[in-house]
Order: structure tokens, then sequence, then C-alpha cells
């Protein structure tokens, strides 16, 4: 009989996660009782939330507990189901985490947050520009920021999962100008060659109070911001009156021991009238259909680029996770487990 391999959260960290605060677990197969499916992973998805549902912290979401099974989304395929709703073959995504076999059960149908993949649709797009972190992007840019034509827009961590696809919703929107934020030649020439910007600022070897000063003569009226910390300090030196500030993560803060302090440029808030919110996507839970059709129509279309970091084996889990923290990965970070029967 197959074993269920599983990373537990076997520590808090302290600063910086490490591969150290996952234990690997040989588990028995889950027994399958009526109401219930039995899924086996194919990929899993890496967001850099994750590292704050490590936390024992209130949140969002409950913190992951100590012992269990490391939380994150998974496309799987079912290998036995009794239940009337799946059957065996059938390719869905969800909440499975980090483990070979899940349990599909009735009663966790909202937790787990399962999604059928659709006909025609690669299953990883599940995870990446039609999951979480594309529909992130779309209700944060179009919803949230409230995207108009015209507008001069900043994305920050721009060639991320998130930040690459709000980026070019604000093209496709009939921005004025659209530039991002990234941390390497690499990313940065994938910003301007494959999804199109007007200009790629990297942060590690430009001076980026300077360059937003010249790229943003008149101010910026939307910025999107993926990181925090010093990138939106200067930012908000750069903001043009009445402009929009999309606070979608902060992953610069995420594994500082210490709390981090406020912005020192605060009050440019008030000095220039600026709208500040932030958001989770469960905000808009609801809407995840349209949103979806949408991007799906966009990506048909070739008006969205997106890329993918795929690393193999399910052993590598924790070492994959971490690459979101080195800037390794260039868009979404994926780790595929498991070719579908």
């Amino acid at each position: 009989m197959p074993r269920n391999a599983q990373w537990l959260l076997h520590s808090r960290p302290e600063g910086m996660v490490s591969e150290a605060n996952f234990e690997y677990f040989d588990a028995p197969l889950p027994e399958l009782k009526d109401g219930q499916a039995l899924v086996r992973t194919l990929y899993l998805a890496f967001e850099p939330a994750m590292r704050g549902w490590m936390n024992d912290a209130a949140s969002y979401v409950a913190p992951v507990k100590l012992g269990e099974v490391m939380r994150g989304a998974a496309v799987a395929q079912v290998v036995e189901s009794r239940r009337p709703d799946f059957k065996a073959g059938d390719i869905i995504s969800g909440m499975f985490g980090w483990q070979q076999y899940a349990i599909v059960d009735g009663a966790l149908d909202a937790a787990q947050n399962i999604t059928r993949v659709p006909d025609g649709v690669p299953p990883h797009w599940l995870l990446s520009v039609l999951g979480i972190t594309g529909l992130t992007a779309y209700f944060g840019m179009l919803e949230v920021g409230k995207l108009r034509a015209g507008d001069t827009v900043l994305v920050s961590a721009a060639a991320g999962a998130t930040g690459s696809v709000a980026a070019q919703l604000a093209r496709i929107g009939q921005s004025e100008k659209v530039v991002g934020i990234a941390g390497s030649p690499r990313k940065c020439a994938w910003l301007t060659e494959q999804a199109k910007l007007d200009a790629a600022l990297d942060y590690r070897s430009e001076n980026l109070n300077q360059r937003l000063r010249e790229e943003f003569p008149d101010g910026i009226s939307l910025f999107f911001d993926n990181v925090g910390g010093d990138v939106l300090d200067t930012a908000l030196l750069h903001m043009a009156q009445n402009g929009r500030v999309v606070l979608c993560g902060g992953i610069s803060q995420y594994n500082t021991a210490e709390r981090p302090a406020g912005p020192a440029n605060y009050m440019q808030i008030v000095l220039r009238r600026l709208t500040v919110k932030g958001f989770i996507l469960f905000d808009w839970a609801e809407h995840i259909g349209k949103a979806q059709t949408e991007l799906r129509r966009w990506l048909s279309e070739g008006r969205i680029a997106h890329a993918e970091d795929i690393q193999q084996g399910f052993e590598n889990a924790p070492r994959t996770f971490l690459r979101l923290f080195s800037g390794e990965n260039l868009g979404k970070q994926l780790l595929k487990i498991a070719d579908p029967d």
C-alpha cells in the first residue's frame, strides 16, 4: 500500500524561515469514508503569505499548529471517490496542504476551497494566473485600486506571481504609464520584453528615489505595493495629489525578527491626500468566477504573459518555499509532485 509523505510545521520561525522549521513525516494512507474522496497531489503552490501562517498570531486565517501538515494550495487528481460530485480521474484544486495524498471531505469543502479544473486549462494555472495570485492581482488592481484609463501606475515585486499580473492589468486598462520594480536584470528584462511594461527598475542596483523621479515627473496616481518597507517609503515621496495606494503584501517584512517600524514618510499620505487601502482576496470570494472568466479571455487573446518557476520533487517542498524570500523565482513558485494518470 502507498504511504502518505507529509511536511509538518515543526517549529515557529524566529526571523527568517528555514528548512529546520519543517519536519518530514511518512504517514499511512488516510482511510476513505462515505462522503469523501481521496486525492493525489500533482502540484504545490507557494505564496509569501504562508510565512505569516507559521506565526502563532491572530490573522485573517488561523495559524498552522505545530505538528500539523503545512497549509498550502495544491492541484490534485481524484484517486477514489465515495461522493457523487467527484469521480476517479477528476482534477481539482484546493487547500490540500504539503502532502502527497489528502481527503476531500464534504464538511470541509469551504475550508479547502475546492475548484474543479476547467477543460482545456493547464492544471497548474489554477495555482497561478487563474488562482490565488492572479485573482489577488485582479481584485487589487481593478476593484480596490479603481484603475482608470490615463493612470500612472507603479507596481512593486512586479516580476512576482501577483505583481506581474497586476502590472499587465494596468496596461490592459489603458494606463498612461506602467512601471514595475524588481530585483535583478533578468526580471526587469522579462517585465519590459514579455509583460510589455513601459519601464522596469532594479531596486538592487539603481537609485530608486532618483529613478522614480525620472519615470514619474507628475507623480504616481496608483501604486500597487507587495513589498512595504523602504520601497513603500520611497514611493510615497513620488505619489501624485489624491493618488491611491493598494497594500497587497509586505514581503520585506515577513521574516523580520522584530516588529518593523511604520512608514517613515507617513505624512506624505496627509500632504498628498492619498487613499491607502489594504485588502484580502477572501473579501471578493463571491466574484471569483467572473474574474477567472475575464483572466482566461485575456490569456487566450495573448494580452497577459505569465511566468512560472516549477521545481521538482516532494522532498524539496521547504527548499522551494524559501526561494520566495531569496528572490530566485521569476513568476509563480510551484513544485511538481506527479503527473496525472
